[in-house]
């Protein structure tokens, strides 16, 4: 995770900005005119949010929304969904959550709408539905697909906690010394959060996405919604199909969270298969030494990516106007590793290549990849990603709150990966954030979905999606073998999952059996 979903490669530029929140509105509360309702709705006290008429218009914003323009040629609409702040005081103030919607063409054959969501958490959606559509083939015309910003992300309310960084993850660095920055570091995001934003913070939860999403169901006029998500999204889709049962028709949840790990410290675990990424990246790049002159051999090739990090706790790497030290080299290298393609692995060996000069003594104007990751780490410019991200997972789960059980963690899993582990167990905002306003949500017991995974994915790592489908016993997987990927349907391009997908979104049927797809060659 870190970055949602739809910040992965093989994504059209805009999709990629577009999941780190580049797009902004100023936040937005509203008071929600008097209606007059009927008896019947009288009843319901989110009535006069159900039943609200949507004023659909064109989706772009200015000359260069190229979002809103992407939208547009795909005859997408958007509007704006009116949600309580608030669920407990649904008189009280509103927010705006913004939806787009490419409408069904087969209308003989409608199913309904399909909402998205593309992970994060804190990853826009609004632009999600032209590739979507795309990745559904003739399916794609029998669904309305429906792409929402979540509340206090995108063109929702965005919520900006005013960060120097676009991310509170950070390697805890090779000492005390280094932990105790961060720690220092995590409190000061922590205590930013409150001074600019303490308003909204109780607010922000999965569940009050869910909820969100149930008034965006009614007010689209629908019994029923189908539903796909991805990393976080399947979180998010668990927890509304829990809470609300019966509304959902078909729903797909592409790289899935066990439910049971989900929190503020949900990378934990995920070092092996982060091991496993990155040695599978390094033998790429060593039958490339010819290109990139990182090593002939997977082993030196990880000898590069360790003299880096050595290098970088001694001296701040110079790279640009950055500098990279060994708090931010670990992540670098996390961020290149979601990604089980030519492109991918090339955009990271690049990087690699330029932080290796940089440790050489050159001067070094970064490539484009890596230049995007230091600009998201250290820089503000994507603040409001980052502080959304955070809110939601310090406002769904608390997290221990005392550093000592954090730095414990770190040096119990430190020889066991010191790269990885120093990320994977560090200490978060989270740490000094106030205590969650709901218990978290026991997921139901079962659900007839199809879930979706690769075996090597290194962010939602497969262990999850298996331990899903022991506890939905009705529920499909589909494997797929061989690949260090995050995400899978209509992202990395094997058309036997991508076939199973679109079969069961047309069907309405799970297969009889889970299903095992082979990784394409490179």
């Amino acid at each position: 995770m870190i970055r949602s979903a739809r910040s992965l490669q093989g994504a059209s530029t805009t999709a990629r900005k577009t999941a780190l929140g580049l797009a902004a509105t100023a936040l937005a509360l509203t008071a929600l005119p008097a209606t007059v309702l009927s008896a019947q709705a009288a009843s319901d006290p989110l009535a006069r949010y159900h039943h609200q008429r949507l004023d659909w218009k064109s989706c772009v914003l200015g000359p260069n929304d190229a979002t809103g323009k992407e939208l547009e040629q795909a005859n997408a609409q958007c509007a704006d969904v009116t949600v309580p702040l608030d669920y407990s005081d649904p008189d009280g103030r509103t927010i705006t959550v913004a939806i787009s919607r490419i409408r069904a063409t087969d209308t003989a054959h409608r199913v309904g709408p399909l909402l998205l969501n593309g992970g994060g958490p804190g990853g826009q959606t609004l632009g999600d539905p032209p590739w979507v559509r795309k990745a559904m083939k003739e399916v794609g015309a029998r669904y309305d697909v429906v792409g929402v910003d979540p509340r206090f992300v995108g063109r929702s309310a965005p919520l900006d906690c005013h960060w120097p960084t676009g991310s509170a993850f950070r390697g805890a660095g090779v000492d005390r010394a280094g932990f105790d920055r961060m720690a220092a570091f995590s409190e000061d995001l922590a205590q930013r959060c409150r001074q600019h934003a303490g308003g909204m913070l109780p607010y922000v939860t999965t569940r009050n996405t869910a909820r969100d999403m149930d008034v965006i169901r009614a007010a689209l006029g629908e019994r029923r919604i189908s539903y796909l998500g991805y990393s976080y999204g399947s979180y998010l889709g668990e927890v509304y199909t829990t809470m609300f049962p019966g509304r959902t028709d078909r729903v797909v949840l592409d790289g899935v969270i066990n439910p049971d790990r989900y929190g503020p410290r949900l990378l934990r675990g995920t070092e092996k298969a982060n091991r496993h990424a990155l040695e599978g990246w390094a033998s790429w790049a060593a039958a490339r030494d010819a290109t990139y002159s990182l090593g002939r051999t997977r082993g030196a090739v990880l000898a590069v990516v360790d003299r880096v990090q050595a290098f970088a706790a001694r001296t701040p790497l110079r790279l640009g106007a950055h500098r990279v030290d060994e708090h931010i080299v670990p992540l670098i290298v996390f961020n290149g590793l979601s990604q089980d393609n030519d492109a991918a692995y090339g955009d990271f060996a690049q990087g690699v290549r330029d932080m290796l000069r940089a440790a050489d003594g050159h001067r070094v104007i970064p490539s484009p990849w890596l230049a995007e990751a230091l600009d998201f780490e250290l820089t503000g410019a994507d603040s409001h990603y980052g502080s959304v991200q955070t809110a939601i997972l310090c406002g769904d789960v608390a997290a221990p709150r005392d550093p000592e059980a954090y730095w414990r963690d770190i040096q119990q899993a430190r020889p066991r990966d010191a790269l990885f582990s120093p990320v994977t167990n560090n200490l978060n905002p989270c740490a000094f954030w106030d205590p969650p306003r709901e218990r978290p949500t026991t997921i139901r017991d079962d659900l007839p979905a199809l879930l979706v995974n690769a075996t090597g994915d290194p962010r939602t790592t497969y262990d999850g999606a298996t331990a899903v489908r022991r506890t939905w016993p009705s529920s499909r997987l589909v494997t797929l073998r061989g690949a260090d990927q995050h995400a899978v349907y209509g992202v990395y391009g094997t058309p036997c999952v991508d076939a199973t997908v679109n079969t069961y979104l047309a069907t309405g049927r799970l297969p009889a059996t889970d299903v095992t797809c082979g990784a394409r060659p490179m």
